[in-house]
């Protein structure tokens, strides 16, 4: 098969012919359909996660079709359309599986980081990880569900009952946060790169409150906010504009060092919590509220052996909305 492979983290991929897959005991083998181009990958590629296997086939918003089964798998047929997320597997018996956060499990694995992802034609998944999609979303769009838009499930419900909720960094899981939030009637104000026009006209178009600079102060006092862009600046910049009693969630996996700060920004019980990986279950409960409300999904699709060039575009900003690899 086809696959675009990390070799050695910051070098481009590379497009090499690899042995197809095979599924092992309760396991999946799945025909890639679309694959979302993700930040996390970007960490992977660049060395700023550096603790997975090399090489590595990264990607792990994988919309495919199950093309053969492994012993023991139930639940799933052939030709099921499925998605496959970051979390490729946890362990069970640690204390965190235990108690029903298998996001923070001590011996996970996660796809296109220990395990082969979805930059190729052909991946294989363990079975109970994998999820059925809402049909009214084409497989494209259906890619950045799976990261972008769990990932933000999953920041949005740590942000608690927020009215208003500020977004720092608006891009894939950005665009699909502000949409959730809003279905649940709560006012979004959206904070880009400065001079980021396109990014901001982009955020009122989905119906966001306000829109502006992350280096402006919010127009009003936020009941909680979510950052999204790995920039540990943003963190006293969202505390500055944080009622007394709201929260600041990172929802990012890797995030430059967090400047110091007066202890007056925090001080007024703020809190600030960090979004670790997801579970299951907030798969199970994201995708069948995104089966309700129909999120309108702004993906830009590339070829396979585009995906140097669709990583380019994440890492300097370019792209509006989620990038798909079509193989």
């Amino acid at each position: 098969m086809r696959a675009m492979v990390l070799n050695r983290a910051g070098t481009p991929l590379r497009n090499e012919r690899i042995a197809d897959p095979h599924p092992a005991v309760g396991q999946v083998l799945v025909k890639v359909l679309a694959c979302g181009v993700c930040r996390t990958d970007l960490h992977v590629v660049d060395g700023d996660l550096s603790e997975g296997k090399l090489p590595i086939i990264p990607g792990h918003e994988i919309v495919g079709r199950v093309e053969a089964l492994g012993s023991g798998v139930s639940g799933l047929r052939l030709g099921d359309r499925i998605g496959v997320p970051w979390l490729g597997h946890s362990c069970g018996v640690c204390c965190y599986c235990q108690a029903g956060a298998e996001n923070l499990c001590d011996a996970p694995s996660f796809t296109g980081y220990d395990i082969d992802g979805g930059y190729a034609e052909y991946a294989v998944a363990e079975a109970n990880f994998c999820f059925a999609l809402p049909e009214a979303y084409a497989d494209a769009a259906a890619a950045p569900l799976l990261c972008a838009g769990l990932i933000g499930y999953r920041a949005l419900r740590k942000a608690g009952p927020a009215r208003r909720l500020g977004i720092y960094g608006f891009g894939a899981a950005a665009h699909i946060v502000a949409q959730v939030a809003q279905f649940e009637g709560r006012e979004v104000y959206a904070f880009t790169r400065a001079g980021d026009s396109a990014a901001q006209s982009f955020a009122r178009q989905l119906g966001c409150a306000w829109a502006g600079s992350s280096e402006e102060r919010s127009p009003t006092e936020l009941d909680a906010a979510i950052i999204f862009a790995p920039v540990g600046a943003l963190v006293p910049a969202a505390l500055a504009s944080v009622r007394k009693g709201g929260s600041v969630v990172l929802a990012g996996i890797h995030m430059s060092a967090i400047p110091p700060m007066p202890y007056a920004l925090l001080w007024g019980e703020r809190m600030v919590r960090s979004v670790a990986n997801l579970t299951r279950q907030d798969a199970k409960d994201f995708l069948e509220l995104a089966a309700r409300t129909r999120l309108e999904m702004h993906v830009e699709c590339f070829a396979l052996e585009e995906a140097n060039v669709a990583l380019e575009r994440l890492r300097s900003g370019q792209l509006t909305g989620a990038a798909v690899l079509i193989p």
